[in-house]
């Protein structure tokens, strides 16, 4: 067995897990934060995207043992208490995703993209989330919903700008 210890959406989380556990299972089925979702197992699809230490990782090719004393965050650790993140909010405003399943994946890789570039172009936004697969939508809606939230998370005006920025959140 093999200690891990992470720090997964603002807590601290140990286990104890064979050496071979993924960060997928550990997340899913030790601390069961089903958000992240199980598609390919083979780093193909995206539905399995998490930041680790900020960066976008397919969470079914890193070893539990990888992310010992990192940062994760995962789609249940995006909103903040009570309010949707800005991303969260334009997707379900503008009716970017259909079923869902590769919501958490795609979120994960835009928050990624906007923390490194808040005003990518759509050209950038595309090839940020190239490695998350959608079978229900063609794309554009999604890549029109980063666009739009990047532009509220640029304006100081906006409210969940203030609120990101009151609760430390990136």
């Amino acid at each position: 067995m093999t200690d891990v210890t992470i720090t997964v959406n603002g807590s601290v989380r140990s286990a104890s897990v064979p050496p071979e556990t993924t960060l997928l299972k550990l997340l899913r089925d030790v601390f069961q934060l089903t958000g992240t979702k199980l598609g390919c197992d083979v780093g193909d699809c995206g539905a399995c995207t998490v930041l680790v230490d900020g960066m976008a990782v397919n969470a079914c090719l890193m070893l539990a043992a990888q992310a010992d004393g990192r940062q994760v965050l995962t789609i249940e650790g995006l909103a903040m208490k009570d309010r949707l993140h800005p991303l969260q909010k334009v997707f379900e405003e503008s009716g970017a995703l259909q079923c869902g399943f590769c919501g958490p994946g795609m979120l994960l890789s835009a928050k990624a993209l906007l923390d490194d570039n808040p005003d990518p172009s759509s050209h950038d936004i595309r090839d940020a989330l190239a490695g998350n697969l959608c079978r229900c939508t063609g794309y554009s809606k999604i890549v029109e919903a980063v666009q739009d939230a990047a532009r509220a998370m640029r304006d100081p005006r906006t409210e969940d700008t203030r609120q990101l920025e009151m609760h430390g959140h990136d």
